[in-house]
């Protein structure tokens, strides 16, 4: 009896304190967000299966999961498209994944962000094996891993004090997160300056940029700060061996009827003047279309697309988003890429 007892008090206790908790970070402008983790991307990869030569997939890395949104796609053309971009990656193993290893014949939109498109196509390169360890879980993945998936995403959507994310932001307040903010005597601190989220994400995988990004100068400026540190360290762009893989990887994809377009996404500031000296355009996403014998969209080109501020200088503000998404589907309509499929 005075075991059950201790139980119930031990359990009220620990109710107690982690509802003060969930308040206190409720007052401190914490939310309740998904982590857009590997399994979460493993279960978006798994729609591509069933998909037929009427749907989109969408590739790329962080700027086409922010400036392309997913409910604004479908409200233009008629159908969801599946989100396959992944923040800090290159499309390239995605999509040679997909050119071998399903049957997909519709259209696949890869967003060419120049810094990390134009790499070695080498697990050794970051921005590849971040894309390469998505497909590993999409294939490797345990039922146990598939079952704490779904068992998490409830209680992820409910709970601010689970805000922890797979990118491990500086201001995550799961207590892996909170343990590693710890200094102990000299314990050395990591030299990229801190990094905060600045965006949710859906189960779509649809992403919505916070609306402090957009209205607190300083918040963006930390954000800033990271692209520019990221951007002076990264490795010299190469443009052959991306070249050679996608001109063996297109044939194959259309000779079985499937599509691909390019997409160069809005950069503003000190990070698009970054581009333009170390990657310029004409060398590279130019010179890259040419050999390659591709569609590509081109913000600078299209006066609908290249009216946008980025806030942090590298990803469009939510209401933007929408209407950069909603003017690209209108563009890729008049160029037969796309039927609105609520007509047909």
């Amino acid at each position: 009896m005075k075991l059950k007892k201790s139980f119930f008090i031990a359990l009220l206790l620990s109710v107690i304190a982690l509802g003060y908790w969930e308040y206190h970070l409720r007052s401190q402008g914490y939310i309740a967000v998904i982590d857009d983790n590997k399994a979460l991307w493993a279960e978006t990869y798994k729609k591509v299966q069933k998909a037929s030569s009427e749907d989109v997939v969408l590739l790329g890395s962080s700027r086409v999961h922010f400036d392309i949104q997913v409910d604004t796609w479908e409200k233009r053309a008629g159908i969801k498209p599946i989100m396959l971009a992944s923040d800090g990656t290159t499309p390239t193993p995605v999509f040679k994944d997909i050119v071998n290893n399903t049957d997909y014949n519709g259209l696949v939109v890869i967003g060419i962000a120049p810094g990390l498109f134009f790499t070695p196509n080498s697990r050794d390169v970051f921005f590849w094996n971040r894309a390469a360890v998505r497909l590993e879980h999409y294939y490797e993945g345990t039922y146990a891993q598939y079952l704490n998936h779904k068992v998490s995403i409830p209680l992820e959507n409910s709970f601010a004090f689970l805000n922890g994310n797979e990118e491990d932001w500086n201001d995550d307040v799961d207590l892996k997160t909170m343990l590693e903010q710890i200094r102990i005597g000299e314990r050395a601190q990591s030299p990229i300056p801190p990094f905060y989220n600045f965006a949710k994400v859906d189960l779509d995988r649809n992403v919505t940029m916070f609306e402090k990004t957009e209205t607190d100068t300083a918040f963006a400026n930390t954000i800033i700060k990271v692209w520019h540190f990221l951007g002076k360290g990264a490795p010299p762009a190469i443009k052959e061996p991306v070249i050679e893989l996608y001109n063996e990887l297109i044939p194959r994809f259309e000779a079985r009827g499937g599509r691909v377009v390019f997409l160069r996404n809005p950069s503003t500031g000190g990070t698009r003047f970054g581009e333009n000296m170390a990657i310029p355009r004409k060398d590279f996403y130019d010179e890259f279309l040419k050999q390659t014998n591709s569609k590509g969209y081109h913000f600078e080109d299209y006066e609908q697309l290249n009216q946008f501020d980025c806030p942090e200088e590298s990803h469009l503000y939510t209401p933007d988003a929408k209407t950069f998404t909603a003017e690209l589907v209108k563009i890729m309509m008049n160029d037969g890429l796309l039927t609105n499929t609520k007509t047909n």
